[in-house]
C-alpha cells in the first residue's frame, strides 16, 4: 500500500485537511462570514515504549531477530530492520508469473464508486469521544488494479491455496513466495493483490471497502474478483477456508481481518501490518458505533472463538491522534493482543521499535516469518 505521512493520514481522519481551512462558499447573506483560523500542524506520532503500563507483556528479541514462526504470543523487534534474505530475488529459484488486469466501477454491483468531497459539508457533532467529524461524498467512477501471482510450480487447472492482499500489486509478497515455495516452507499458492477503489479515510471508496464492519468486501472478492482470476488465468482456487489467507496494511489490514471475521467459512488465515483497528467506519453503524475498534472493545470478547489464525504488527511510531479516544493504532493493536490471548486464539503480535506506520523496512524483515506463521499447520502434502 502507499505509505502515507502520518500528518496527512491523521488530517484525513480528523477532517483537518487544507480544504477544511477554507472560507465557506459565498451566499446571498450580507452578514460577514469569519474565515476559520488555520490549524497548527499536527505533531508527529510519539514513540511508544512497549513496556508502557497496560500494554501486553512481550518478549524482547535480539536486535535484527524475528519471532519464531511456530510460537504464539507477543514479541518486540528492532531497532534495526534489515531485509530477510528471502525478500530478494535469488538465483536459481523458479520465478512465478505475475498477471495484471483492471476492473471498472461500472461493472460492480457491490461498489459502483464514491469519492470524498473536496470540502466536506460535515460539521462537528455533539460531544462524542468516538467521532467529531462527518465527511460527505459523491458518486465517482474508478479503475481498480489487480495483480495475480502464479508460482512456477503450479499445475494449470489444479486446485490451489491462495492469499488475497489489499492495496494492489505487492512485489515484496511475490518475491517472498518465490523463495519460500521453492524451499518448501509454504504451499504452492496463488496470490491475488487487489487494488482499492481510490481515496483514503472516511467517505472515500477505499475507506468504504476496507473499514466497513460487514461481510460486503469479502463477498465482492468472492463474487466479482476470484471468478475473473480463475477464468482469465486457467487457475482453480480452493474453497477450503484453511487454504485461504488474507493480508493487508493499515485499513487494508483491518479489511483482512474483517473478511475472515464475517466470513470464516471463506478465510481462516490473516496477516496485518499496522492494522487500522480504530474508529474509521463510515457511514456510522449504530450497532457498531466504534467501527473496527469494536473488535477489541466488544466483538472478540463477546463472541465464540472463530477458526482464525492471525499475525499482526504495530510500530512504536504508528499513527496517533489527539482528537478522540479511538484513533491510536498502537493502543488498538495492543488491545487486540490482549483480547486474542484472553479468548485463546492462535496469534502472534510483533511490536517494532524504530518504525512508522506500515513501515517498509519492518515488512522486509518480517514478511517471510509472518507468512510461515500464518500458514503453520497447513500440510504441504495437500498440494
Amino acid at each position: 500500500m502507499s505509505h502515507l505521512r502520518i500528518t496527512f493520514l491523521i488530517g484525513l481522519i480528523a477532517g483537518a485537511g487544507p480544504a477544511m481551512a477554507q472560507a465557506p462558499p459565498a451566499t446571498l447573506s450580507t452578514t460577514p462570514v469569519a474565515t476559520p483560523a488555520a490549524r497548527a500542524p499536527r505533531p508527529p506520532a510519539p514513540t511508544r515504549d512497549p513496556s508502557t503500563a497496560g500494554y501486553v507483556a512481550a518478549k524482547e528479541l535480539p536486535d535484527g531477530a524475528n519471532a519464531p514462526a511456530n510460537v504464539d504470543g507477543n514479541f518486540i523487534i528492532g531497532p534495526t530492520h534489515n531485509p530477510a534474505p528471502d525478500m530478494t530475488v535469488q538465483g536459481g529459484v523458479p520465478q512465478g508469473t505475475v498477471y495484471n488486469f483492471t476492473m471498472e466501477s461500472a461493472n460492480s454491483k457491490f461498489y459502483p464508486g464514491i469519492a470524498r468531497d473536496a470540502n466536506p459539508a460535515g460539521q462537528a457533532g455533539p460531544p462524542d469521544p468516538a467521532r467529531n467529524f462527518a465527511p460527505t461524498s459523491h458518486p465517482a467512477a474508478y479503475t481498480r488494479k489487480v495483480a495475480v501471482y502464479v508460482p512456477k510450480q503450479y499445475v494449470a487447472g489444479t486446485t490451489a491455496p491462495f492469499i488475497v492482499g489489499a492495496d494492489g500489486p505487492d512485489k515484496a509478497l511475490f518475491t517472498a513466495l518465490d523463495n519460500l515455495i521453492a524451499q518448501k516452507r509454504l504451499p504452492v499458492m496463488i496470490a491475488i493483490s487487489i487494488g482499492n477503489g481510490s481515496g483514503d479515510g472516511q467517505a472515500s471508496e477505499r475507506g468504504l471497502e476496507y473499514d466497513t464492519m460487514s461481510g460486503r468486501y469479502a463477498e465482492f472478492v468472492e463474487q466479482e474478483v476470484l471468478p475473473l482470476v480463475e477464468k482469465q488465468y486457467n487457475v482453480k482456487l480452493t474453497k477450503d477456508p484453511e487454504a485461504r489467507a488474507t493480508m493487508g496494511g493499515s485499513s487494508g489490514g483491518s479489511a483482512a481481518l474483517i473478511m475472515a471475521w464475517y466470513h470464516p467459512e471463506l478465510y481462516h488465515r490473516v496477516l496485518t501490518y499496522s492494522g487500522t483497528y480504530v474508529n474509521q467506519q463510515w457511514p456510522v453503524d449504530p450497532k457498531l458505533p466504534h467501527g473496527a475498534w469494536e473488535f477489541h472493545e466488544h466483538l472478540i470478547l463477546n463472541s465464540p472463538v472463530k477458526p482464525i489464525r492471525l499475525w499482526m504488527e504495530v510500530s512504536d511510531r504508528d499513527n496517533y491522534s489527539t482528537f478522540d479516544t479511538y484513533h491510536d493504532w498502537v493502543v488498538a493493536n495492543e488491545n487486540m493482543a490482549k483480547v486474542l490471548a484472553a479468548k485463546g486464539y492462535h496469534y502472534q503480535f510483533v511490536f517494532a521499535r524504530n518504525a512508522g506506520h506500515t513501515d517498509r523496512t519492518v515488512k522486509q524483515q518480517t514478511l517471510p516469518e509472518a507468512l510461515e506463521y500464518v500458514w503453520l499447520g497447513y500440510p504441504l502434502a495437500r498440494q
